[in-house]
């Protein structure tokens, strides 16, 4: 916990940077952590939340140090290995506002730990909203509040056990300016008239589902569409899965064990023996000869199943936007001056585009568009998919008359045969 002297963060009208912080101190008890809950009760105003991972470092996207300041309360870090469940916590704030940078990032392992917020304001989501033309954290700060501050920690390892003061206070220093941010923010949506907007994505982003599954997720290997012939893929796919299960095993990400480069690498090449694995020099990695055994296995598997992968993924119905002037001309059309209304629109209301209305969206539209084209009928596809209230009404009518254009443009005829 850092017990800071500053309970409201005070923004200058200029660039200015923050002053030298208090010490930092990680709260890892229960008493400590409840003595913190009924502190936080006490305090005022919206709950600033935040969350460090340890992406790129671990192989789970657990919390490994969740922040929170509240005003008249102050700054609480916590080390959830260390507590587990904050159902007090939880239960004390639940109800209240909470103010996230980029909640979609950090909803899932806030969840895991039984943090769950019922009300959202995100200032990443706003920051889009408003029109600003980045919308990380420290641009954001520096833009609304005038306060540089420097971002140098955010891709580190916060499993780190003790974590270094610099890091901490980094980490305090993320939650201790939202509040002041969200109250700019609160304004600013209110004079652009996009306070109901904003609260619809709030909304969106509480309620929407996890990212389902992949059913082939080694097809996300890194240069894998380079990879020619069945066996190739089957010796891909079972050094990927092979790996995984390491990687999850020892909570390590699986890049660290094994770079993509390495397994396709002996994808290409493809082995005949443990010695001509193990003398590959372009077989890297940290665990690439402590585990040689289990890669040998794994390639083995690949060379000698019956069960080969077909070239393309399941669930792959709908090619890249690239390929359909061949594929499908008639989609493409729709597609171009779909995106081209919208894009006028997007520079109209000062919202990116991708905020309008996700380009995945509007790409399984213009691929499958109702029989009957109507703002109607396209608004209850978008329902389908999502979009929000909001969304449908500015974009519904501009989609149909795109569409309706499309279908009435000529077909350029075939180039005569040389």
């Amino acid at each position: 916990m850092t017990e800071t002297r500053h309970d409201r963060p005070v923004a200058p009208a200029a660039t200015s940077t923050r002053p030298e912080h208090d010490a930092v101190v990680v709260l890892d008890t229960r008493a400590d952590y409840l003595e913190a809950v009924t502190r936080i009760a006490n305090g005022t105003g919206p709950i600033a939340i935040d969350a460090e991972r340890a992406s790129g470092f671990r192989y789970s996207q657990r919390a490994y140090l969740i922040q929170v300041y509240r005003r008249d309360a102050g700054t609480f870090l916590f080390d959830p290995p260390a507590i587990g469940s904050f159902t007090e916590l939880n239960d004390a704030i639940g109800a209240e506002e909470w103010v996230l940078h980029a909640a979609s990032q950090d909803l899932a392992c806030l969840r895991e730990v039984g943090l769950d917020p019922a009300v959202l304001f995100d200032t990443e989501l706003a920051a889009r909203l408003l029109g600003l033309p980045r919308a990380g954290l420290g641009t954001v700060v520096e833009e609304l509040l005038g306060i540089h501050l420097a971002k140098e920690h955010s891709a580190a390892d916060w499993s780190t056990r003790p974590l270094p003061q610099s890091w901490l206070v980094y980490a305090a220093l993320d939650v201790e300016l939202l509040p002041d941010l969200r109250d700019v923010m609160v304004r600013r949506l209110e004079e652009s008239g996009k306070t109901e907007i904003a609260q619809q994505e709030f909304d969106a982003t509480l309620t929407r589902e996890a990212k389902l599954v992949r059913a082939d997720p080694w097809r996300r290997l890194s240069g894998i569409h380079s990879v020619r012939g069945a066996r190739n893929l089957a010796v891909a796919r079972e050094l990927w899965l092979a790996r995984d299960d390491f990687a999850q095993e020892v909570d390590t990400a699986p890049g660290r064990l094994l770079p993509d480069a390495s397994l396709l690498h002996v994808v290409r090449a493809l082995p005949a023996s443990k010695r001509d694995l193990a003398n590959m020099r372009e077989f890297t990695g940290r665990a690439s000869r402590t585990e040689i055994d289990r890669w040998w296995s794994a390639v083995e598997r690949g060379l000698t199943t019956s069960e080969l992968p077909q070239f393309r993924g399941t669930g792959e119905s709908m090619p890249p936007p690239k390929a359909w002037a061949d594929k499908n001309p008639e989609a493409d059309r729709r597609l171009k001056r779909a995106r081209t209304a919208l894009a006028t629109v997007s520079e109209e209301i000062e919202i990116p585009l991708e905020n309008l209305l996700t380009p995945d969206t509007l790409r399984r539209i213009a691929w499958t568009p109702p029989d009957d084209i109507s703002a109607d009928t396209i608004g209850a596809a978008l329902a389908e998919w999502s979009a929000r209230p909001w969304q449908i009404e500015r974009t519904a009518q501009l989609i149909a008359d795109a569409f309706v254009e499309a279908r009435q443009e000529p077909v350029p005829a075939p180039e005569p045969a040389s």
